[in-house]
């Protein structure tokens, strides 16, 4: 088991997911065709988790934003390194993401490379 997973988690204000999707399907093609093997966007559904720290509260997410959680697999991390500067060089990167009007806060995700563990 060698692949390598990036995972995120941000929020996002509810009203801006229509906005979002369409970024991410786009996000999702430019990443397959820069190798990823599956990319994954999920939408919080039930956040208000007792005993534990929720996603709601590692966000900071106000009561009008949801989180995304989202993954990416690669075949190894090495193969997710050669993707990287391919997938910030594609041209539909520059479409889909207006730094003026950005559709979440960058700076309330978070974002990590994981080894694969276990998958079953």
């Amino acid at each position: 088991m060698n692949r390598y997973i990036d995972g995120f988690v941000l929020p996002i204000a509810k009203d801006r997911l229509d906005k979002y999707e369409s970024i991410a399907k786009v996000a999702a093609q430019v990443w397959k065709d820069c190798g990823a093997l599956d990319y994954w966007e999920c939408i919080g559904d039930d956040l208000n988790m007792k005993y534990v720290r929720s996603f709601r509260d590692l966000t900071g997410a106000k009561e009008n934003e949801t989180v995304m959680f989202a993954w990416v697999v690669f075949e190894s991390k090495e193969a997710r390194d050669l993707a990287n500067p391919k997938i910030m060089d594609d041209p539909r990167m520059n479409e889909i993401w207006d730094p003026n009007d950005p559709s979440f806060d960058c700076s309330r995700m978070a974002q990590g490379g994981f080894r694969e563990l276990l998958s079953m």
